[in-house]
């Protein structure tokens, strides 16, 4: 994965971590380091920072062009010991200053450009969006590599203080996570979508003892929350703080959607789009709507967007990602629906990914709203198969809760309540059970993977967190012999 992104970059310094703990899991980086530099002839430097005291120890001898972080920084020690004086240099608005890349979902990984404009932008947003001054301290879960680490990183800009984890916040205990912000009193959350549905699901709860009221903002990025999801952020921490389901992109870098202190909030909505974004909801002609599944595009310049893409000397392949479909306007690829009555955002899913059955077409995440009530479901999956005429049904994947059993008795009960939360037509076709649900860094589903999986199409492992879960997604029984959808 990493090869193959760093590929399209040929960078010449990388700065990595001797080894790091994913859970339960130690995972040891310097063997796949030194993989990773062979393939990488553009290399000229590799540091790697010590994550424990006797890091130092180990043999890094077989990595090229390598040296520990310390050993880095005496290069810029004078002889006498000082260190000289940084000096800034005055760039253009647009001087382009890093490359994050895409996950890779539906193809290729590709390399944004962002530029310094896109840094202030993003500061911008914290300082007026979320009202945020020197006196907060954030808590963010982004992980490293992911464009919110960035976005993130600009809180440093206005002096905001920022305590970073990475990792899963309930390892060493179900409180931990609620441990951490009663010790640093964290005043704003800025949470991975699938971790303030996992603290739900699992029942991770503070204690009575627990003092959190510190706390006065929480969003979410990633991936939708489900509406408990919701419920359980303001009856756990406080009924009085801001919480909601920011909307962002790789290619905004960072929120197009998010909250405004001053405007309420709606379960399981977005409520405004961030300032200086003109982000909409239209229809196939381009045109915006309420109330019904739009694409979301952005109409009007903005500092946030990507100058473009590596490489695409031409600008020929972002106008063909980005603006071949609306003319003009900036596409991002993701479905939506605008309440026509408070206005906010909806976010549904991939627009690639809209499933579309017995002539009713709806959103992925519809179906994992009504799922998402019953508790013997951790997890699951809803994607499109088709025929060779090209017939679509929806399959729904269940992943069931260790202590409990898939059986018809639960397919039953889910078809019974989406009939009721939706229309039988939006059941899905077939619901089967899996064993675990496939998942990018970012904690997003990896719906195309599976949808290409099932259809027999060719797909791309390499960002998939739980890629050996895949291999249960193959030559199902119950999904051979479609011919026709009734």
């Amino acid at each position: 994965v990493v090869v193959n992104r760093f590929k399209l970059v040929n960078p010449k310094i990388i700065i990595t971590i001797d080894r790091f703990q994913n859970n339960k899991e130690e995972i040891e980086m310097l063997s796949k380091i030194k993989e990773i530099v062979k393939e990488l002839p553009s290399l000229e430097k590799v540091i790697i920072t010590p994550s424990k005291k006797d890091s130092k120890l180990k043999d890094i001898s077989g990595i090229r062009n390598s040296c520990f972080l310390d050993d880095f920084l005496k290069l810029g020690v004078d002889e006498d010991g000082n260190v000289p004086r940084m000096e800034f240099e005055q760039v253009s608005f647009s001087h382009p200053v890093f490359i994050s890349f895409t996950s890779g979902t539906t193809g290729l990984p590709k390399a944004m450009i962002h530029g310094s404009g896109a840094l202030m932008a993003t500061t911008k947003n914290f300082w007026l969006q979320f009202d945020s001054t020197r006196e907060n301290i954030w808590f963010s879960m982004s992980p490293v590599g992911w464009v919110s680490w960035i976005v993130i990183g600009t809180l440093c800009f206005s002096g905001i203080g920022v305590l970073l984890y990475e990792g899963v916040p309930f390892y060493l205990s179900p409180t931990y996570f609620w441990d951490l912000i009663e010790k640093h009193k964290i005043t704003n959350l800025y949470l991975a979508a699938n971790v303030v549905n996992d603290l739900e699901k699992l029942g991770y709860i503070p204690t009575k003892d627990h003092d959190l009221n510190s706390v006065k903002q929480a969003t979410s990025v990633g991936s939708a929350v489900m509406p408990r999801g919701f419920d359980f952020m303001y009856n756990q921490i406080n009924k009085d703080i801001l919480f909601c389901a920011s909307y962002g992109c790789t290619e905004t870098l960072g929120t197009c959607i998010s909250m405004v202190p001053s405007l309420p909030i709606y379960k399981g909505e977005s409520p405004a789009r961030a300032l200086g974004i003109d982000i909409q909801c239209v229809d196939k002609s381009g045109k915006p709507i309420a109330g019904e599944y739009g694409e979301l595009v952005i109409v009007k310049p903005s500092p946030v967007l990507l100058l473009g893409l590596w490489k695409d000397e031409d600008g020929s392949l972002r106008r063909k990602t980005y603006y071949s479909k609306f003319p003009g306007k900036f596409s991002i690829g993701d479905l939506a629906i605008v309440n026509p009555v408070t206005k906010g955002f909806i976010i549904c899913g991939r627009s690639d990914n809209t499933l579309k059955q017995q002539g009713t077409r709806f959103g992925s995440s519809e179906i994992y709203n009504v799922v998402d009530m019953f508790h013997e479901v951790r997890d699951s999956l809803c994607v499109s198969q088709y025929n060779k005429n090209f017939d679509e049904r929806a399959v729904l994947f269940l992943k069931i809760r260790q202590g409990y059993h898939f059986n018809a008795e639960i397919v039953e009960r889910i078809q019974k309540a989406i009939t009721q939360e939706l229309t039988s037509q939006h059941i899905p076709n077939v619901i089967i059970e899996a064993q675990d649900i496939p998942y990018n860094m970012n904690g997003k589903k990896m719906e195309i993977t599976v949808k290409n999986i099932i259809n027999k199409r060719p797909y791309n492992p390499d960002n998939v967190i739980n890629s050996e879960c895949l291999e249960n997604f193959k030559n199902i029984p119950e999904l051979q012999n479609f011919y026709y959808c009734l």
